[in-house]
């Protein structure tokens, strides 16, 4: 708008100086006229039928007419098939499963080039260069670039192709791959998982095992399934120290005397809590650590048939994890 009425002004301008011209070339058109008639009326009857252009005739250019360049009018531009690149969008669609935005544990850059095409064959080649560099606790955990090989995108060359439109769609290719990249690598995925852990009966002689007990169960349940989660790592200190006291009570089984305050049945507790409890925290490791050492010891500790079947179910557990 800022120049349309100087655009306006210019073609008054124009129109003016083209008037000008006109004028003069009218002006002298027809004083050119005034002395061809005067001649041709000098001629006899015979000489006027002789005459090669007859008559002389006025012929008078058009008068110029003034152009007024038409108002702008703004229209919407279509934007459907427009490239608009934020990096705070793109950043909003790379998440990392398990992890929250605004943490520190992970730190993740991602150093993403513009779509390249290439016409191969008649055919249309792209590829986007993407730069991981992946941080936990401040060390480098990945740094590498994905995506440097051309792949085929359309099997006819790039001058038949909406480049716009092939650029948005690769450019949503490339972030979804760099996502599954990241969370193969650094997500996990929430397992809910459920335990049930023993107690015994405590008449006075068992309170470091009932205590024990408190502090696992109570502290299992403050765990939240977030890595970067403050509180998880106070909650499994304190669930340790119920852990230690399982493990030192351990130490303590007589398994050849059924009437010892640590008898064979205390020690089948604590082989069960302690394989259940690894097993929904997900360390198969020592769950199976814990397994072994129960298996060595079943020649004394005598299995129900229903302690049986569960043994089964978590040793399956344990190997098809």
């Amino acid at each position: 708008m800022d120049n349309y009425h100087t655009n306006v002004e210019n073609a008054k301008y124009e129109h003016g100086e083209r008037l000008k011209d006109y004028d003069a070339e009218v002006k002298k058109l027809q004083e050119k006229y005034k002395l061809e008639s005067a001649e041709y009326s000098k001629l006899s009857a015979v000489e006027k039928i002789a005459a090669t252009n007859g008559a002389p005739t006025l012929r008078l250019p058009s008068r110029p007419i003034l152009n007024i360049p038409p108002m702008p009018v703004y229209q919407q531009p279509d934007l459907r098939d427009a490239l608009i690149v934020d990096n705070k969008i793109l950043a909003s669609q790379i998440d990392v499963i398990g992890f929250s935005k605004g943490g520190n544990y992970l730190d993740i850059i991602i150093e993403m080039e513009r779509t390249n095409f290439q016409d191969n064959q008649g055919r249309t080649f792209a590829n986007q260069p993407t730069r991981i560099i992946a941080k936990q606790g401040g060390a480098v955990k990945m740094d590498k670039t994905y995506f440097s090989d051309f792949a085929e995108i359309a099997s006819v060359p790039t001058n038949e192709i909406n480049l716009n439109a092939q650029e948005k769609r690769y450019l949503q290719r490339t972030i979804d791959r760099t996502r599954n990249i990241i969370n193969e690598n650094f997500g996990y995925q929430t397992i809910n998982s459920t335990v049930s852990l023993a107690t015994v009966k405590n008449k006075g002689e068992y309170d470091d095992l009932e205590k024990a007990y408190i502090y696992v169960t109570t502290n299992l349940k403050k765990l939240q399934a977030k890595s970067d989660y403050a509180p998880n790592k106070v909650a499994m200190e304190n669930m340790q120290k119920g852990i230690d006291i399982w493990k030192s009570a351990l130490t303590k089984i007589n398994y050849n005397d059924k009437k010892a305050l640590y008898n064979q049945k205390i020690g089948e507790y604590l082989y069960f809590n302690l394989i259940r409890l690894n097993i929904a925290l997900g360390n198969y490791q020592e769950a199976e650590k814990y397994l072994n050492e129960l298996q060595e010891h079943l020649v004394d500790i005598k299995l129900s048939y229903d302690a049986n079947l569960e043994l089964k179910r978590l040793e399956e557990k344990i190997y098809n994890n």
